[in-house]
């Protein structure tokens, strides 16, 4: 949230031996490492969507059992009669510092952070807006996350704050805005061992479909705060053509708004104005930053705006009742990945399992033989798919091709009495988690990512191959499409290959990810493609534990030694191989780094 000033120290001084006191009695293991994965930092989460533990920043707020043992700090967060959003502990090691970022997602527009220090030393400084100042242990302090801010820790130990995150209240604003003034009280906040104080917590969900008023208020906020960076010769004329865009969406979004509401029939409508937007808006946005922090106007769009737009998962649903399917399509496997990351190695090898059944390869067919899902079809304009697009019609067509088609490892029909868990892994698939999460409500998703230069490196060899065209005569796109067909395609056409395989690569993992992580947590697992390749046998093993199964002779046997190559292999795998095309990739991967830090997270969370 923007403040008048980078930092804002409140008139509280809390019981600094108390808080050290819990903290210390708190278990190493309640200590995580930071979901940005910043070397040195740690955490102790404290209030969490559904009190669990995750870095979730919506949701239904909870403590966490970590709380439950701290009643001092209960008691402090409890004091401000505010609603706490996600709250932590967290822990500088020695020498550690967070590196200068801004705060610039929907999350942070509204919301305020506060920092308790209870471990800490004179020489540990916080950096914000060009102003520079020591937190010390037992104060509480504000500042202004929209600057650029960061934290040094050049001391031999460690530096341990309470950070929590409030939208505030009046009362809360008018005792900040009094503090440090003439005659202004410091209030002290001791321990009461006889109170079991409880922090309220924020409830609310964040809307289905953001409304059109806040979408006005947050496009109308950002487009009044960009200007042009210096010497751009035709910075006013961009800017002009940028604020243009932004009003010409927000104008678009509230005529959907009053057309579908939040009605899930409406859903893609929503997504595919947003992602027209998202494309228009990297290319117009060049050269355009917000003017107190720098930040590109792209990049404070995506994670105010665009992410936030469309969150389909968290609509209600109206019970319904499951249709019955066969034995062997309880629990269904589903390896889902972007094109050319590696995920034939890993089916074949899945499949080499006696408990696992196939339709004999991958099932490109399986959607796109049914007319309502073909790519042209209404509402079908990428291999995209939705909960809504698959009707109780189109489920038992699915089922019914599946059973009729499954083999086991050897290539023998399975009947449909037998059992065996069905497999199954197209690359488009990574597109239509919401789509088979309606079909199977009990599927299970094995997420393989790649490092997103040897990923980009693979796209552009298969696209030069020319042995993997999916699309001929794509209306606004010349020439032949290869491989995977993600929303917003048509804006790249007379783009070079390499940055459509960067779109690719972008939007099918980003998707992916916001599926995956709409869904319980013991639904999908996370595979590198790297530790896939390293220790096939320990990535495997980690892969049957989540499914609940124990591996079988066949599999083991697969991986008891160096996986062979895939069988659509198109040069032998190197790490290095994608060197080839360093100079048209690097470029291009800052565009990419926001969705690489979240794959990241996934291996730091595990």
């Amino acid at each position: 949230m923007r403040l008048s000033h980078p930092f804002c120290r409140l008139d509280l001084r809390f019981d600094v031996e108390r808080l050290r006191a819990e903290i210390s009695a708190l278990p190493p293991s309640a200590w995580v490492a930071h979901p940005n994965g910043i070397a040195g930092n740690s955490a102790v989460r404290l209030i969490s969507a559904g009190g669990g533990e995750n870095d979730a920043v919506d949701g239904l707020m909870q403590p966490t059992p970590h709380l439950a043992q701290l009643p001092y700090v209960r008691q402090l967060l409890a004091g401000f009669g505010v609603a706490w959003s996600r709250s932590r502990l967290l822990r500088l090691a020695p020498g550690a510092g967070v590196p200068s970022h801004a705060d610039i997602n929907y999350h942070w527009f509204n919301r305020v952070r506060l920092h308790v220090p209870i471990l800490t030393l004179p020489e540990v400084l916080f950096h914000c807006g060009g102003q520079t100042v020591h937190m010390a242990a037992g104060e509480a302090w504000l500042f202004d996350n929209w600057r650029p801010h960061s934290v040094e820790n050049p001391t031999a130990f460690e530096r341990i704050h309470l950070v929590a995150d409030t939208a505030g209240s009046a009362a809360f604003w008018d005792f900040a805005a009094r503090s440090g003034q003439p005659g202004a009280a410091l209030a002290r906040l001791p321990y009461d061992p006889t109170r079991n104080a409880q922090p309220l917590t924020e409830r609310g969900q964040r809307a289905v479909i953001l409304p059109a008023a806040e979408v006005e208020y947050l496009v109308h906020d950002l487009a009044a705060s960009l200007v042009p960076v210096s010497g751009l010769a035709d910075g006013p004329v961009r800017l002009a053509r940028y604020r243009a865009l932004l009003a010409a969406f927000c104008q678009d979004w509230r005529q959907l708004h009053a057309l579908h509401g939040d009605d899930e029939a409406g859903w893609h409508h929503y997504a595919n104005l947003r992602d027209a937007l998202r494309n228009q808006s990297r290319e117009r946005g060049e050269g355009l930053v917000v003017d107190v922090n720098g930040v590109a106007a792209h990049k404070v769009l995506e994670g105010r705006v665009l992410r936030a737009a469309v969150v389909p998962q968290r609509a209600p649903r109206p019970a319904a009742p499951v249709p019955s399917q066969p034995a062997g399509l309880t629990q269904p496997v589903f390896v889902i990945a972007a094109p050319r990351s590696g995920s034939t190695l890993l089916f074949e090898t899945l499949a080499a399992s006696q408990q696992l059944c196939t339709v004999g390869g991958e099932a490109h067919w399986l959607t796109e033989s049914l007319p309502a899902l073909r790519v042209g079809a209404p509402g079908v304009e990428s291999n995209r798919l939705v909960a809504s697009q698959c009707t109780g019609a189109i489920r038992t067509q699915l089922i019914e091709q599946i059973a009729t088609r499954c083999v086991d490892a050897q290539g023998r029909p399975v009947a449909r009495d037998q059992g065996l868990r069905f497999l199954e892994k197209t690359p488009k698939n990574a597109l239509r988690v919401p789509f088979f999460d309606r079909a199977f409500p009990d599927a299970r998703y094995v997420f393989l990512w790649r490092d997103p230069r040897e990923n980009l490196g693979s796209l552009i060899d298969a696209w030069q191959s020319g042995r993997w065209k999916t699309y001929n005569g794509l209306p606004g796109f010349d020439g032949p499409w290869s491989l995977l067909l993600p929303p917003g395609w048509a804006w790249l056409n007379g783009k070079p290959v390499a940055e459509i395989a960067a779109w690719q690569w972008e939007c099918t993992n980003r998707l992916a990810l916001d599926d995956l992580e709409s869904l319980a947590s013991d639904r999908f697992i996370s595979v590198n493609y790297s530790e896939l390749v390293a220790d096939p046998a320990a990535t495997i093993e980690r892969i049957f534990a989540f499914l609940g199964m124990a591996p079988d002779a066949g599999i083991l046997a697969r991986v008891a030694a160096a996986l062979p190559e895939a069988r659509h292999t198109l040069a032998s795998p190197d790490p290095q191989k994608w060197r080839r095309h360093e100079a048209t990739l690097t470029p291009l991967l800052p565009r990419l780094q926001a969705t690489w830090d979240r794959l990241q997270a996934l291996a730091t969370r595990r």
